[in-house]
């Protein structure tokens, strides 16, 4: 296997984990907010806006890999 096929493999890799794992984070923090606004109504705003800044950070962790990816595809 040479180093072109093996820096591919880690890109696709590095793409596939970076948008699996924080897409179920994101699920789960929206499933769990959903919740806690159907426990507690008068809370909504603060549980949508601390839910907002909780998925743009796990969005930044998609969009880090996904740059990870373009550089070691721009290698092969």
């Amino acid at each position: 296997m040479d180093s072109s096929a093996i820096i591919a493999l880690s890109a696709a890799i590095a793409i596939a984990v970076s948008t699996i794992f924080p897409a179920l984070g994101q699920g789960l923090a929206a499933k769990a907010a959903m919740e806690s606004i159907a426990r507690q109504p008068d809370a909504a705003k603060d549980i949508r806006s601390t839910l907002i800044i909780a998925l743009s950070l796990m969005e930044a962790l998609t969009i880090y890999g996904l740059l990870i990816g373009f550089i070691l595809a721009a290698k092969v």
